[in-house]
């Protein structure tokens, strides 16, 4: 049955949901070299610093929403299980009174920045059809694993919180605190992630360009620097001491 199916699929791309964006990197850096190549040398809108500038903006604003997502959530939900659900409790305050699955609205939105850097519309729509498609399937699985687990409970809030555009007439305050250390232990990898690639493209631009390999130290170079260097100090942090423990989160 056609149910049964969606739920399979989701189960299978929700373990792998993690690979998405080393895809969209390849295939968009792949897309951005060809476009660099073919181009005439004109500077239009889309080889703008501005241009640039946008898509960065786009990304941080997908890092943000995760950023508030995590922070205000206990341990066991909207975490990085990676294999299989998991749920102590609904989160149903702060950011999840104003939409269900917002990890997915953030990660759309840092993505979308990653694809909109291509400078090519035809690729950017690819993503958009492959982003819905993709996790149309993992968000069935997932609240079809919630609706098992919590019944009424779960459907009641589901009922009256939009799926993937937040709405805010129905918003509460979170019932928790804001936790920066479960932030800079769950949300390095995301914030490094996303200056380290926008350096590459910028970096990739420049070779072309220029036709040989060439490392401007511009504002992107060294955000990429401090960034890899801030990953590398908590993930130190992390396996080698408790400073970012927090007990319930």
């Amino acid at each position: 049955m056609l149910y049964k199916e969606f739920k399979k699929q989701g189960d299978f791309l929700f373990r792998y949901r993690g690979s998405l964006p080393l895809l969209i990197l390849f295939i968009g850096l792949a897309v951005f070299i060809t476009n660099r190549l073919n181009w005439n040398g004109e500077v239009g809108f889309f080889q703008t610093n501005t241009y640039f500038l946008i898509c960065v903006l786009v990304s941080i604003l997908g890092q943000i929403i995760r950023i508030l997502t995590v922070g205000y959530t206990p341990a066991n939900t909207s975490g990085r299980n990676k294999l299989e659900q998991v749920a102590d409790e609904i989160n149903t305050t702060g950011i999840y009174s104003t939409v269900r699955h917002p990890l997915y609205l953030g990660n759309f939105f840092m993505w979308l920045g990653l694809a909109m850097v291509t400078e090519n519309l035809w690729f950017v729509l690819a993503f958009v059809l492959f982003y819905w498609i993709y996790y149309e399937r993992i968000m069935y699985a997932e609240e079809t694993f919630l609706v098992d687990k919590f019944g009424s409970l779960y459907e009641n809030w589901a009922t009256k919180t939009p799926v993937f555009i937040p709405g805010f007439k129905e918003f509460k305050k979170p019932s928790i605190n804001f936790s920066w250390k479960k932030i800079l232990k769950k949300e390095k990898n995301g914030i490094s992630a996303l200056f380290l690639i926008f350096f590459i493209f910028n970096f990739t631009g420049h070779v072309i360009e220029e036709g040989k390999f060439i490392i401007v130290r511009n504002f992107w170079f060294y955000a990429m620097v401090v960034s890899v260097v801030l990953y590398l100090i908590l993930k130190f942090l992390k396996r080698k001491t408790t400073v970012l423990d927090e007990k319930g989160r």
